[in-house]
């Protein structure tokens, strides 16, 4: 089998958060760092108060932007009252990723034992575009990144991987 080269994707970061500036913010650089060591392009990062709207609008014009393959998120995916990250993308995905969430409960287990079930973290497709849901802890971005993200978005990875697919997610 032919080995193949890595293909950098072009991922934009979205922070959901009412109190982080571009100073205090840690997960969105922790994300954005991990990507471009990996030689990933950050295609744009943002930061947005915990408001269902904000969120959808900014992911919404990343979704229609061909120079945008991957949508990252921080925040907005606990229990509170403001966690709204979910409830903001829902609407916009063609295709839910259901084991992304189910894959990040069962690794994160292991590193905060029970109070993985609190974590609302999800990901989907929306207009050939992924979209991967995190928690705002750094932890919780490395451990995203780390244990699934890395290998998934690296068209190296056997015996398969979401980066792989990109060309197949607008198909009819």
């Amino acid at each position: 089998m032919k080995q193949l080269d890595f293909l950098p994707l072009r991922i934009s970061i979205l922070v959901v958060s009412d109190s982080r500036t571009e100073e205090t913010d840690t997960s969105g650089k922790i994300l954005t760092e991990r990507l471009t060591e990996k030689g990933h392009i950050l295609a744009e990062k943002c930061i947005v108060p915990d408001d269902i709207y904000q969120i959808r609008a900014v992911m919404s014009r990343w979704i229609i932007d061909p120079a945008v393959d991957i949508i990252l998120s921080t925040g907005g995916t606990g229990l509170t009252g403001r966690d709204g990250t979910p409830e903001a993308v829902f609407p916009l995905f063609d295709k839910v990723i259901e084991g992304f969430g189910e894959l990040f409960r069962q690794i994160s287990y292991d590193e905060i034992s029970t109070s993985t079930i609190q974590s609302r973290v999800t990901a989907g497709v929306a207009n050939g575009t992924y979209i991967f849901c995190l928690p705002g802890s750094s932890g919780a971005c490395r451990t995203g990144w780390d244990k699934i993200l890395a290998t998934q978005l690296d068209i190296r990875s056997r015996p398969c991987n979401f980066a792989e697919l990109i060309p197949r997610l607008t198909e009819k």
